[in-house]
Parts: C-alpha cells; structure tokens; sequence
C-alpha cells in the first residue's frame, strides 16, 4: 500500500495529503461521491457510515453520519468537475479535492483551507488530519480490492 503523504502548512492554513491509488481517476472520482461507495469507507475507523447523502451539483449538499463517535461531516459543493476535481465548503473550511491520472491510476490530493491560524489549530485538535490519513487509507484498500 502506498503511504499517505500530508503535511501541514501552517503559513497557508492547510493541511494536504496526497495518494497514488491502482484505479483510473474516474473510479476514485466514483468512489469518492457515490454514498454506496463512501458509505464503506469514509469513516476513519472503518466502519459503515449509518447515513449518506450526497447531491452532486454545485451548491449540492452533502452529509456523512458515522454511527455517533464522531460529529456528522456535511458541506456543500462548490465545484463539481467529474472526474477532475471536487471543491466545497465543511466546517467553516475550503475542501479541495483533485484527481489526476497517473499512468494507470490516480493522483489523489486533498487540500483542506482553514480560515485561520486558529481554525487551523481547532482542526489539528479534533484529529483531522490523523482521522483523514485513516480515512485514505480506507479507500486505498477498497480499491485495490476492487481492482484485484
């Protein structure tokens, strides 16, 4: 498995990642807003999310219920580009998520802007980026199996 790759980059109020995985861009940008696929993998526990409902348009909303260790995650698109990129707003934050083909598979980037170097300081206390370093991980592993 390849390893997850972030960083936080305190002078832009971001926390990064990034992610090779084994699949076309079009099947990650799939994994990645269909609820029958995140619903197996966004929880960075790995559990099944109880609830997950996504209206993929721009100022389509968005909402992830895991089943109640963890707030619910929900936002609302900004840019909806399939299968390049993905942009919305969570938590008072900018989410971008960008996906590239990379020989057979997929560049996976994931930048989450925070408003502040206070915001960014509450996102680094709740976790976000240990959680979302799991959570990739999650779907690293769903696709490979897909693709094995």
């Amino acid at each position: 498995m390849t390893e997850t790759r972030s960083r936080v980059d305190h002078a832009r109020h971001t926390i990064v990642f990034q992610r090779t995985l084994p699949a076309p861009r079009e099947d990650v940008f799939d994994a990645w807003t269909r609820p029958e696929e995140l619903t197996e993998w966004w929880d960075p526990d790995g559990r099944r999310l109880v609830e997950c409902k996504v209206d993929l348009r721009v100022g389509g909303a968005f909402r992830f219920v895991n089943d109640g260790h963890a707030p619910p995650f929900e936002g609302v698109y900004r840019v909806v580009n399939r299968p390049a990129e993905l942009v919305f707003d969570a938590m008072g934050a900018v989410g971008t998520v960008a996906f590239a083909a990379e020989g057979s598979g997929t560049r996976l980037t994931v930048e989450i802007r925070c408003a502040s170097a206070e915001h960014l300081e509450m996102f680094t206390k709740l976790g976000v980026k240990d959680g979302t370093d799991r959570t990739l991980d999650n779907l690293v592993a769903r696709i490979t199996r897909r693709a094995a």
